[in-house]
């Protein structure tokens, strides 16, 4: 049992239909979801007997080490693996795991890097322990551990249906191979977290767009990407995309200050600019990768000098990323 590293890829949301509430309390979904090569990494080890998990994490601060995530995954997947663990001979139940996350997501973004977290601690912890698990089993733990965990088990872009576990992986552009650059997303996160419940709680109360659009755009995208769609056909639709999300309007509800400075970065961009799940963070679209990167240095020279602020106590993250392309998912 030797050292496992998994990286961890943001996601963002290219669509985000909210469609109603549902008797358990959840919110119904309807979200075109792709990973980014934007990504935390996590590496883990096992601990000798009679140990306890522990969590050390660098980057930005995931919060208390009780609430992580990863030590929640560790758990629920410890509690799945011990029956693989004693048939295979071995007594007691699989080992503590000490963990080192290093993170380079920021924290309630909207990137859904703590569930990022939890699908690579899910993975890491199964392989440090040599215990495999069927794909149904894993899906299952994750959606134990929160909505957005199950994505990440897609291995690419997919619908997200449901509250959010509920996932239809889907063709992604056609012509993204080696002969052509993925398109590029330029990210731009202030320092104001957002807490998700409390987003949801302002669309609850009202706080939505006049007209249903989203819905229809993030049906349409599906079936695009579905038939095979070029990725110069993707970027085309960037101003229909940006405004494909229900919770924008409860963002905003929960932090005004986002109206400024959604308008400032589309006058330094001359980009439509969208917001990733329930905020802060804010994407564009991109052809390629180097135009995102340039994008991204001259809103950093903006914020340097003055001709960007943002709200929070700190300058805004800002980075570009890649649209991950679909991997094969393992079965086992």
């Amino acid at each position: 049992m030797d050292l496992v590293v998994r990286l961890a890829p943001a996601k963002v949301n290219l669509t985000l239909a909210v469609l109603g509430m549902r008797p358990d309390g959840y919110h119904d979904l309807h979200s075109i979801m792709v990973p980014l090569d934007l990504a935390d990494r996590l590496s883990v080890s096992p601990l000798p007997p009679r140990a306890v998990d522990t969590l050390h994490s660098d980057g930005f601060d995931p919060g208390r080490a009780s609430d992580n995530l990863v030590l929640r995954a560790f758990a629920a997947a410890r509690r799945r693996a011990v029956g693989p663990w004693r048939a295979a001979g071995r007594g007691g139940e699989p080992p503590a795991l000490a963990a080192r996350l290093e993170k380079r997501i920021p924290v309630a973004a909207g990137l859904a890097g703590g569930s990022s977290d939890a699908a690579a601690a899910l993975d890491a912890a199964l392989a440090a322990w040599g215990v495999e698990l069927d794909h149904q089993v894993r899906h299952e733990i994750a959606a134990e551990l929160g909505s957005d965990v199950p994505f990440f088990l897609a291995g690419g872009p997919a619908l997200a249906e449901g509250r959010g576990e509920r996932l239809t992986p889907i063709p992604w552009l056609r012509d993204d191979d080696e002969r052509h650059d993925r398109p590029g997303v330029l990210l731009v996160t202030p320092a104001v977290p957002l807490s998700t419940p409390a987003v949801f709680r302002a669309w609850d109360a009202g706080a939505r767009n006049p007209a249903a659009g989203a819905r229809h755009a993030s049906a349409h995208l599906a079936d695009e990407l579905r038939r095979g769609m070029a990725s110069d056909a993707l970027t085309v639709r960037a101003a229909i995309l940006a405004s494909a999300n229900d919770l924008a309007p409860a963002a905003i509800a929960v932090e005004p200050a986002l109206v400024p400075f959604k308008r400032a970065l589309m006058r330094l961009t001359g980009r439509s600019i969208g917001i990733s799940g329930s905020g802060p963070t804010h994407w564009a679209l991109y052809a390629s990768y180097p135009e995102a990167v340039a994008a991204a240095e001259e809103l950093t020279s903006a914020v340097i000098d003055g001709r960007l602020t943002a709200p929070g106590q700190y300058p805004p993250f800002i980075a570009a990323a890649r649209i991950l392309a679909p991997v094969p998912r393992r079965d086992s």
